[in-house]
């Protein structure tokens, strides 16, 4: 490290669990975020400060005047631009030696197929059940680990999924793709602001911990937050024999 990320980093560096090997890590680590809205915009801002090397950003949005209430890397002066690129701006503001690659379009398998085996870990980031299905079975497919994590209204849960633990579950183990399934979306149900925050800061301090090898993550267990109380719950999981992702990997 250069003396100016030595000084960057310094509080990274001060903790025992991190260290100058795991910002080393940090550093020459590959981010995948699907999602720049309410959970990717803290999540991407979060791993950019933190020194992560290379992040590329997925989406195939652009800034609405209603994403302003909660997805706090776009600013009204970007209204229109594309979301990827707004973050992307954002990102670099905070740190220029961070590279973000920038892709304007919907993370489907194919795409999926060709970003996931260049990563170190992926941030599942997006807003609704095709997608976070899409991107379980393709971080599975490649052996990549994934953090997951959704809010609505006042609701946020948060796991890691981890194919190089052969007892980690994956998300269909616990969410099957072939269940009946109501999609809901924020702009019908709304979403209480600070809680994509709460759970986007989660997603980034997950990567960083995979990344650093600083702690064990949230493999195995999801937490759920009931934004009115203000209390967590945790589930733990456990991974299904029968599984149409991760069993039929085996």
């Amino acid at each position: 490290m250069t003396d100016d990320q030595l000084l960057r980093y310094s509080r990274h560096i001060l903790l025992d669990e991190v260290g100058i090997e795991g910002q080393e890590r940090i550093l020459a680590s590959h981010a995948l975020v699907i999602g720049a809205g309410g959970l990717g915009s803290p999540a991407a801002l979060f791993l950019g400060s933190a020194g992560v090397g290379h992040i590329t950003l997925v989406d195939n949005d652009v800034v609405d005047l209603t994403n302003l209430q909660r997805q706090i890397a776009h600013t009204t002066a970007r209204v229109g631009q594309p979301k990827v690129a707004s973050a992307a701006q954002a990102v670099t503001a905070i740190n220029p030696e961070v590279r973000v690659t920038t892709l304007q379009a919907r993370a489907d398998a194919a795409l999926l197929d060709m970003l996931v085996p260049q990563a170190t870990v992926v941030l599942d980031c997006s807003d609704n059940y095709a997608t976070r299905h899409a991107v379980n079975a393709a971080c599975m497919r490649h052996g990549k680990p994934l953090v997951a994590g959704a809010v609505i209204r006042f609701d946020g849960q948060i796991t890691v999924v981890d194919p190089r633990d052969a007892a980690s579950p994956c998300y269909a183990c616990v969410f099957p793709p072939d269940a009946a399934f109501e999609e809901v979306q924020c702009s019908t149900m709304g979403v209480f602001a600070p809680l994509v925050g709460v759970v986007g800061a989660m997603q980034a301090a997950e990567a960083l911990k995979l990344l650093s090898g600083a702690g064990p993550s949230l493999a195995g267990r999801l937490l759920m937050l009931d934004g009115r109380a203000m209390e967590w719950n945790t589930m733990h999981l456990n991974r299904h024999p029968h599984c149409p992702v991760c069993a039929a990997l085996k």
